[in-house]
């Protein structure tokens, strides 16, 4: 409370207020002469409403400007995106084939996870990113822990969370058409621009989460696509039906039977396809373009990974 013991007289609030001159109200009258009532009202509404939506528009691009990633991020969330991927074939391959109804209970605990991040605005973009990567581990535990002796449908389950993906993507597209109608709109005068500050605050579904597993799922498709060009799904099918330690000669046949121009080229332009589309978005400073290059390129890193293995088994 405000101590007002030195003033024991109470003042007049109008008393506190700068009357204007005689002059200041000549000229009011002067410029106002003429006007009917309602023409002195609408020119003060509209300079009003001006100023009003003025620190609005301000506002917007200082909360725009604020919510550009930094590299320091762009860089994490490409890392993490990397070694997500990795996690699935050097983890989850071993503890799936050991214990499956384990790995498939883990997938609930990596989407609460990821929730409770996603509702933290400084760990936003960490919990969108899990929750991606649980599309990829529900997938690897359905797989992996039952159908893994048919080659055939590792691509089906893999894509188990893509009806998810286009959804939000779907959602997104369609909160970004109104948001530009919107716009629009406040343009021609038909909406104001304060509906149209609040309509476009959404940010997009999910977006980083889903870039993620498009780009993991679309790693996994085109090294399907090798293993289909040079005929190598029977000795996939033979190494999941036989135990790990007699995984050696088989490996040694696969790698025999793409050593030769096929093998060879099919390579370099599945190696090509991954590159282009690895660091063609790296162009953008984005997080969820960040995050599908972090998937695809990884996937290159996990190839070579393989073919190490298989050489050296």
């Amino acid at each position: 409370m405000i101590n007002n013991s030195f003033f024991p007289v109470a003042f007049p609030a109008r008393s506190f207020i700068a009357k204007p001159s005689d002059k200041i109200l000549d000229q009011a009258a002067d410029q106002t002469s003429g006007q009917t009532f309602d023409q002195i009202f609408n020119q003060t509404s509209s300079q009003t409403s001006l100023q009003t939506f003025e620190p609005a528009s301000e506002q917007t691009n200082k909360t725009s400007i604020a919510t550009q990633p930094t590299i320091a991020s762009t860089i994490a969330v490409f890392a993490m995106a990397a070694f997500l991927v990795s996690v699935p074939v050097f983890i989850q391959a071993p503890l799936v084939r050991a214990f499956p109804y384990l790995s498939l209970a883990m997938t609930p605990a990596w989407v609460l996870w990821g929730w409770w991040l996603y509702q933290r605005p400084q760990r936003q973009h960490w919990g969108d990113l899990l929750i991606g990567f649980s599309w990829s581990w529900l997938a690897g535990s359905i797989y992996w822990g039952w159908l893994r002796t048919n080659p055939y449908l590792h691509l089906p389950v893999e894509a188990i969370g893509l009806p998810f993906c286009l959804g939000c993507l779907w959602y997104t597209k369609n909160s970004l058409s109104k948001n530009s109608l919107g716009k629009s709109l406040e343009r021609t005068g038909e909406v104001s621009l304060e509906d149209n500050v609040e309509g476009s605050s959404k940010p997009e579904l999910f977006s980083i989460g889903l870039w993620f597993y498009l780009g993991s799922l679309l790693g996994t498709a085109l090294t399907d696509l090798y293993f289909y060009v040079n005929q190598l799904i029977p000795h996939w099918r033979t190494v999941m039906e036989g135990e790990p330690t007699a995984a050696a000669p088989i490996l040694h046949q696969a790698l025999a039977q793409i050593n030769n121009p096929l093998g060879w080229i099919s390579a370099l332009v599945i190696l090509t396809w991954l590159l282009i589309l690895g660091i063609y978005p790296l162009q953008q400073t984005t997080l969820p373009r960040y995050a599908f290059s972090g998937a695809i390129l990884s996937t290159i890193l996990v190839d070579g990974l393989f073919w190490l293995v298989a050489s050296f088994a």
